[in-house]
């Protein structure tokens, strides 16, 4: 698909992978909304990249309800998700996890994911057409030691990906599981700061390329799955 005149949801979308896909569909000429759960960061993010700030924490389904209704009433459609909210906040070992801690990363990468993508899903299947990408990481292909928590919710997500793959191509929808390595975000920073670019890691720019190239190849084929890393990350 040309990019420009799709109208794109970016799911957290304030920083990181988020931002960088958002800002590189702008570039490209789509509509994009990103979503957030700070506010002033949101708002700020929207403002300087051009994008349309919807806050949104897609753990709260009411939250995620009154997003697409949005979407439904004032774009009448949708084109591509990019389910990219998530969270990692747990890095302990087996005899150290905290149910509570497994419960709330479930809620956002696991269940959150899953309900927004039902929702992308209803407009595509009315559309016959739309691509999906799940955000997940090199984690969802291989656990590692303090990794329970977090590498279990990404095997879950590719597992719901595959599902949803074989669901939704009778209805010419693509969905496409993304891995990436290690990225200078501010993924799993307690104060939520970006980190520096940093010359032998991923940055948020790569992602949005992969992403966004997939988006780009015609809709008779898609790529079930990419996994993107640092050339040489040591």
């Amino acid at each position: 698909m040309q990019i420009n005149g799709l109208k794109i949801l970016v799911t957290g979308g304030s920083s990181g992978i988020g931002k960088a896909t958002a800002l590189a569909a702008i570039q490209k000429g789509a509509k994009v909304i990103i979503t957030g759960r700070d506010t002033d960061k949101l708002n700020k993010v929207a403002q300087e990249i051009g994008a349309i700030p919807m806050v949104c924490d897609v753990a709260n389904f009411e939250e995620v309800d009154a997003l697409f209704n949005w979407i439904e009433q004032n774009w009448k459609g949708l084109d591509v998700l990019v389910n990219n909210a998530g969270i990692g906040d747990s890095w302990d070992t087996l005899t150290d996890i905290k149910m509570e801690d497994m419960h709330k990363i479930y809620a956002v990468n696991v269940f959150g994911a899953t309900y927004v993508a039902q929702k992308a899903a209803k407009i595509f299947k009315n559309q016959k057409s739309g691509d999906i990408f799940n955000i997940a990481s090199t984690a969802a292909s291989k656990g590692f030691a303090n990794g329970s928590v977090y590498a279990s919710s990404k095997f879950a997500l590719k597992g719901l990906t595959q599902c949803w793959q074989a669901e939704l191509r009778p209805f010419n929808i693509r969905v496409v599981l993304v891995n990436p390595s290690e990225v200078t975000t501010a993924f799993a920073q307690n104060n939520r700061t970006e980190r520096p670019d940093v010359a032998n890691k991923l940055r948020g720019q790569e992602i949005a390329h992969a992403i966004l190239s997939c988006v780009e190849m015609d809709n008779r084929g898609y790529i079930p799955e990419i996994t993107i890393h640092a050339t040489n990350p040591f």
